[in-house]
């Protein structure tokens, strides 16, 4: 059994003694699914635990071989001698376990780019120069390259909405869905959202410029006071929705299952008689029915995007129609 050990130099003041949050990162990079402690923390002066006692919890907990970080910017006295000194004495007392010491942080690219995000956060940028900022750290931390210049600024923008990487992968499109969407934004379709906080969140403004309009089904399930089979809100107000408007371009789920069950089931029926299909986002979050009513909806003919995972919701959602906004704002 391995563990990592990150050892700090320690501060009288107990607030600077927080590089357990870098251990967390660095535990979730390299074990994401594990909850064991496999990466923990130590001082060398100031704070507890020392050294010497983190190498003792590594071991106690099973440890065959410890690795050791200095979590110092430049090889000086305490990286050079010092912590290899209190190494020697836990190999003495260790034997049967092995030591790796690692270089400290020292010089490195990123830090570079570390050192260029503080400067930028404290010059105040400008809300526009954050995105593009946000976006370059997106390109310099994943491989986008795989990804069509089509599809790239939606998934770029989900994961900037969300800081989840994993995004990339998950996102799933039909062939016609962006070039579908952006004709029927330009086209001045209105936008049918399953709850408010979505609807709340799309840029109305570049909408506006083409004629478009905002709506939420729950404004039309408000207006129905049936309810035959017990259904939700979210499906009542897709079905009334869909039913008495003909000008919907783009429907954004980010909350109901049940609202995307229902305009898959809406949109397949024989009876649909709408001139074209709307583009489809849907991006329920959850883990009953979200992940199920997306496979379904992936498996569809009309055009649609999804993401095939329990993740997803409101910020999903907003994300994906903003992007699809902004690409028609720029195509003019």
């Amino acid at each position: 059994m391995e563990k990592i050990l990150i050892v700090g130099h320690g501060s009288p003041k107990k607030t600077a003694n927080n590089i357990q949050h870098v251990a967390g990162l660095l535990h979730n990079l390299i074990h994401p699914e594990c909850d064991d402690n496999c990466v923990s923390v130590a001082y060398l002066q100031f704070a507890q635990p020392d050294i010497l006692q983190g190498i003792a919890e590594c071991v106690q907990k099973g440890a065959k071989k410890v690795i050791v970080h200095p979590y110092f910017l430049s090889n000086g006295m305490h990286v050079s001698s010092d912590i290899p000194e209190i190494i020697k004495d836990a190999e003495k007392k260790y034997p049967d376990v092995e030591f790796v010491y690692t270089e400290p942080l020292g010089v490195h690219d990123k830090m570079a780019q570390v050192v260029l995000e503080r400067i930028h956060a404290a010059s105040g940028l400008r809300p526009e120069e954050i995105e593009t900022r946000s976006f370059e750290i997106i390109s310099d931390e994943t491989d986008l390259s795989n990804i069509s210049d089509e599809k790239l600024p939606v998934v770029q923008r989900v994961i900037h909405a969300t800081a989840d990487f994993e995004f990339k992968n998950s996102i799933a499109f039909h062939p016609d869905a962006v070039k579908a969407a952006i004709a029927a934004i330009k086209a001045g379709k209105d936008i049918l959202t399953d709850v408010e906080m979505v609807r709340t969140g799309i840029n109305k403004r570049l909408l506006g410029k083409w004629g478009g309009k905002v709506l939420c089904s729950l404004q039309a399930a408000g207006e129905k006071t049936e309810n035959p089979g017990n259904k939700t809100r979210s499906e009542i107000g897709i079905e009334a929705a869909l039913q008495s408007k003909n000008n919907i371009g783009i429907i954004a789920i980010g909350n109901a299952p049940t609202a995307l069950l229902k305009t898959i089931e809406i949109l397949t029926s024989d009876s649909y008689s709408a001139d074209g299909f709307p583009v489809v986002i849907g991006v329920p979050v959850g883990f009953v029915k979200a992940l199920e009513s997306k496979v379904l909806l992936s498996e569809q003919r009309f055009p649609f995007i999804t993401n095939i995972s329990r993740k997803g919701g409101t910020p999903v959602a907003v994300a994906m129609v903003n992007a699809l906004l902004k690409m028609a704002d720029e195509r003019g």
